[in-house]
């Protein structure tokens, strides 16, 4: 699911709307539970609906789905939950949840939690708040890769890179063969993120990695330069111009065979590809750079639903939590949606592509999992410093000093402020 995490509490600029109000242009109707989505891509959005729809038939109760463009909703969440918000809403584990309980914005749902099976006590403590109570009922995750086409790999010959100089080795030989090596697109300011936290737990290790993310390591020390250096030696093979290409764009690169390889999530470049070439979609471990850290750690967000402290039904919001809860829900949802993995272990794995249980592998061999740059940090930091920051240096990598020292002045700033 695509995201970018602006938790602006100021106004959105001129010509924006704000949620609130984008979601009451599409209330009204029969009285019911309200679910405000931002699954506003056809695939998601399609999954949803059928999911909701075997709710309301089990439950002879109604879901009215307040459907809001992914990026608006991310950009307008902060003022959304405290205007006039839906009964529940779609949102993300960790830092992301934790944030908006420790503002009040979010109902306990620890109660529900008493009775929920199939949930690993890694799920629990993602969807628990810094006050030791449940805001989340996680719903699916999904790993971040490397991505590329079968028959491009068979055709030309190339093998799958186990380390940082053979993935830019491979890198060179694409861009000889006349492929984009890297299809890259960062208009919506989180998609890099991804590269950047592959880079610096490869580099200098998950604890690292994630102290970094939590104010409590330089970002102008050594360890982070060096992990902007190697970014910039990649960056002749990346797509030109990715500030102003959309992350379907350049997955949509991969699919037509115009470039090699893309750095994305598991829904991403599926969703860009037709059922036909579906199976042709593969993906490898992001690769070695330190043999210290190896590949232990794999980036694999969760995803859920979470219930707004001023939810108006509260009993069909808990209704229909509980059912979101459980593996039939998550059976239905996939059956439509085979880009995701299921959270419960009570869901059935039969149907599985092989690329969904080839990431099932990569999660459950990892030794430490992270949830994603906007979502290990704190939501202020990562949209008022770090997406413009990584968006200069792919405009501007040659000033790594200036810019990392530019980001440890803000984050000083931003992390004592509270």
């Amino acid at each position: 699911m695509s995201r970018r995490t602006l938790l602006r509490g100021a106004a959105v600029g001129a010509g924006a709307v704000a949620l609130p109000s984008l979601l009451a242009a599409c209330s009204g109707g029969p009285s019911g539970v309200t679910m405000g989505s931002n699954a506003s891509d056809a695939v998601p959005k399609k999954a949803f609906a059928e999911a909701f729809k075997a709710y309301e038939k089990k439950s002879k109760k109604t879901v009215r789905v307040n459907t809001v463009n992914h990026e608006n909703f991310q950009e307008n969440i902060n003022r959304y939950l405290q205007g006039t918000p839906d009964d529940v809403f779609m949102w993300f584990a960790g830092n992301r949840m934790q944030y908006f309980a420790q503002k009040g914005l979010l109902s306990d749902i620890s109660d529900l939690w008493r009775d929920f099976d199939g949930f690993t006590d890694a799920l629990k403590k993602q969807s628990t708040g810094l006050d030791g109570k449940q805001y989340l009922v996680p719903y699916y995750y999904y790993p971040w890769a490397v991505f590329h086409r079968k028959s491009v790999f068979r055709d030309k010959g190339y093998d799958v890179p186990k380390t940082f100089d053979q993935y830019r080795a491979l890198a060179k030989q694409m861009q000889k063969d006349g492929l984009v090596p890297f299809a890259f697109g960062d208009k919506d300011g989180w998609p890099a993120m991804g590269t950047f936290d592959y880079l610096n737990m490869r580099a200098n290790g998950y604890d690292f990695h994630i102290a970094l993310l939590r104010g409590q390591k330089s970002w102008n020390s050594p360890q982070v330069k060096q992990v902007f250096d190697l970014w910039r030696g990649l960056l002749p093979y990346h797509q030109k111009g990715a500030n102003g290409r959309t992350w379907q764009e350049a997955a949509q690169t991969l699919a037509q065979k115009k470039a090699g390889m893309t750095v994305l999530g598991l829904p991403h470049p599926g969703q860009q590809f037709s059922a036909a070439d579906r199976e042709d979609l593969d993906f490898f471990p992001f690769p070695e750079i330190d043999p210290a850290h190896g590949q232990d750690a794999v980036e694999a967000p969760i995803d859920g639903f979470l219930m707004s402290k001023k939810a108006k039904d509260r009993d069909g919001a808990k209704d229909l939590l509980t059912y979101l809860a459980t593996p039939q829900a998550e059976d239905v949802y996939l059956k439509s949606d085979p880009n995701n993995i299921a959270v419960n272990s009570g869901a059935d794995t039969a149907a599985y592509t092989p690329l969904q249980k080839k990431a099932v592998q990569l999660v459950s061999g990892a030794k430490q999992i992270s949830q994603f740059l906007d979502r290990d940090t704190r939501p202020d930091f990562a949209s008022t410093v770090l997406i413009q920051a990584i968006q200069q240096f792919l405009n501007r990598p040659d000033d790594i000093d200036g810019l990392v020292n530019d980001i440890e002045r803000q984050k000083k700033q931003i992390f004592s402020a509270t």
